[in-house]
């Protein structure tokens, strides 16, 4: 019983220590740069506190003094509807030792919070956490998040990294600087990127100590000295040589066999392929975080006898898609399982390169994206941009199966479907319209995470094919861009960004260079985004058919080409007549007029003929920001009238 109660103590002891209290923040637009100081386990690797916060090894450094702490470079945002700066990421339970919380408390030591925290710890699971972060004011140009250990003073902190007293005092709200509390994350300003690049090259495993047989160390008061094995180092290396030898010999018999990578094996029509392998339900990969990384020796060469699924998936997979970050890799028999066996009550739709089924796979909701294997292609590119980039407005990628004739995408599941459906006839499609407020603001999640692709990833990338039906919503409504099978990578010219490429997407949201020329940029991603501006203000589709009982055979149109025509007769928001006649009637004329005008003049910019004229991304996100904060402005002058506010309110 005593050991309980100490048990117990302890427990409340690390409970009050992991439970930081995030900065307050008001801008839901502010994105900036952040670092987390972390005091690691002498045992963890770098891959392992990559894996942790979801980093490149490049966004870690180390400590230049006796300290060993870690700086880890996070992204940075006030996080909506709560209004503190956090940033996320994933961590996956590799040990059954406890509760969740206590493993996440001794890994990210204070810095995180958790959900659940008292589930017990399952292996495999994946919990999402969010991390207390901060962005400085204009006086600083990175805040660091450091847990106030025993010891530490403000004083002691100012010293350690070079940073006045009053500054630390300043941004945390200090009255009484030898007043702090051990275990609260406090925030060092800072105007320089802490610590030194961490020691990749050194980074090697721990040597076993040698048996005492081998060779002995005497120790006495005064010296210790060592008597060298030569004999035993002499051998040790002849043994080392003939290894190498029979290393070499089976390489050499194994050619044709797999070598980790996969195998090389012939169909019926002596055509050679390689054959990529999923082995059983026990999972064959280990690690900490989102992704898990793949252990040597779990590539398996199968037989005609094999039961093991396959599919033709080129080396590339292993050697370019996978060369920081992999997936969790499931089994055929999961998805199977948790689709009804792609039951059509578990359909979610059609899309352009597949199914998409919505599953319950190791208690979370996904969606489960089925494609032929003869879609590798796109099956590939969605794995090279999602694998690497991560912001809370692209869709998540958690994992893939294959099997011997299909490939699944296993994503993030968004409760509330596809943008497309709430906009288009969204009645019959059961769901009632989207109130105005809430329409910009998904134009601006849209914005931001395809504006992140375009300038702030490490490679950037052209979505080419941004709709409203690869815009989908979560459970608040909030936006999320998927659909990564066309992105490619943007090339540079001597004239600037290009891509030239056979002309893919969806007409109606096509540039008019990308379909003269194949040149697919940044600004053909700008294009198709404005036409889904205007579908949001109209709620007509990107094509559309002229309407009037005077044509038999109503012709196809496109919707940039009526919003423009409206547009050329409304010389400014108070004489938008003929502008009022696009705008979606679902929305009642519940909606501030002068931000409806802003937002149709932002979506005429973007659909400029001319590339150069258009915006980029960055300008028409802080151009819906500002948009967003004056349709918030609008809402709240409308809280007197509740059957106003409540049809506002009504859908979100």
């Amino acid at each position: 019983m005593p050991i309980f109660i100490l048990l117990t103590l302890l427990e409340l002891q690390i409970s009050s220590f992991a439970s930081p209290t995030p900065l307050n923040c008001s801008d839901t637009t502010r994105l900036c740069t952040s670092f987390l100081a972390l005091n690691p386990d002498p045992h963890h690797t770098l891959a392992e506190i990559q894996s942790m916060f979801d980093v490149l090894p490049t966004d870690v450094t180390v400590e230049d003094n006796s300290h060993g702490y870690l700086f880890i470079k996070k992204n940075c945002s006030c996080s909506s509807p709560s209004n503190k700066y956090l940033t996320n990421t994933t961590f996956t339970v590799r040990k059954e030792e406890g509760s969740v919380f206590k493993m996440v408390t001794e890994a990210y030591g204070g810095l995180a919070l958790a959900p659940n925290w008292t589930r017990r710890a399952r292996v495999g699971a994946v919990v999402s956490l969010h991390l207390a972060c901060g962005c400085s004011s204009r006086l600083w140009n990175y805040l660091l998040s450091y847990v106030m250990n025993d010891g530490d003073t403000i004083e002691s902190l100012a010293s350690r990294f070079g940073v006045s007293m009053d500054s630390i005092e300043t941004v945390n709200g200090i009255a009484d600087p030898e007043n702090v509390t051990v275990g609260a994350v406090y925030y060092i300003p800072l105007n320089s990127v802490p610590g030194v690049p961490y020691p990749i090259a050194t980074e090697t495993p721990p040597v076993p100590a040698p048996s005492p047989s081998i060779y002995t160390i005497s120790v006495n008061e005064d010296h210790h000295s060592v008597h060298f094995p030569y004999g035993w180092v002499l051998g040790s290396m002849g043994v080392v040589m003939v290894l190498i030898l029979v290393v070499l010999l089976i390489c050499l018999l194994c050619k044709s066999s797999v070598c980790f990578t996969g195998s090389h094996s012939k169909d019926p029509n002596g055509k050679s392929s390689h054959k990529f392998h999923i082995l059983g339900r026990t999972s064959f990969c280990s690690g900490s975080g989102r992704y898990l990384c793949c252990k040597s020796g779990t590539w398996k060469q199968t037989t005609g006898d094999t039961v093991n699924h396959q599919s033709n998936i080129p080396r590339a997979i292993v050697t370019d898609v996978f060369d920081v970050e992999k997936p969790i890799v499931f089994t055929y028999e999961e998805i199977l399982s948790s689709t009804d066996g792609f039951s059509d009550s578990n359909l979610l739709g059609h899309g352009t390169y597949g199914s998409v089924y919505y599953a319950v796979l190791r208690d979370q909701d996904v969606a489960i994206k089925r494609m032929t294997a003869m879609k590798t292609k796109e099956f590939m590119a969605e794995m090279r941009v999602l694998c690497k980039v991560h912001h809370t407005n692209l869709v998540e990628l958690i994992g893939y199966a294959a099997s011997d004739d299909e490939l699944f995408l296993v994503y993030e599941y968004a409760h509330k479907g596809s943008l497309k459906s709430h906009i288009h006839d969204p009645q019959n499609k059961g769901n009632t319209s989207l109130p105005w407020i809430s329409r910009v603001q998904i134009a601006l999640d849209a914005g931001r995470g395809l504006e992140y692709i375009h300038e702030h990833t490490k490679t950037h990338y052209v979505h080419r094919d941004i709709k409203t039906s690869n815009i989908l919503l979560d459970s608040a409504f909030r936006a999320k861009i998927s659909d990564f099978g066309l992105a490619k990578l943007v090339g540079k010219t001597s004239e600037g960004e290009a891509s030239v490429t056979k002309i893919v997407g969806t007409f109606g949201y096509l540039a008019p260079e990308y379909l003269s020329d194949g040149l697919a940029t940044t600004k053909s991603d700008v294009y198709a985004f404005g036409v889904v501006l205007f579908e949001l203000i109209s709620g007509k589709e990107a094509i559309t058919r002229t309407e009037g009982k005077v044509l038999v055979n109503p012709e196809r149109r496109s919707l940039v080409s009526i919003m423009l025509a409206a547009l050329r007769n409304c010389p400014s928001s108070m004489s938008m007549a003929s502008l009022k006649q696009c705008i979606d009637p679902n929305l009642m004329d519940l909606y501030p007029h002068d931000c409806a005008y802003k937002v149709a003049m932002l979506a005429r910019q973007c659909v400029e003929e001319d590339p150069i004229l258009r915006p980029d991304m960055k300008q028409v996100v802080i151009s819906l920001s500002q948009i967003v904060l004056s349709s918030v402005e609008w809402e709240a002058t409308l809280a007197g009238n509740s059957q106003v506010f409540s049809g506002l309110v009504q859908g979100r």
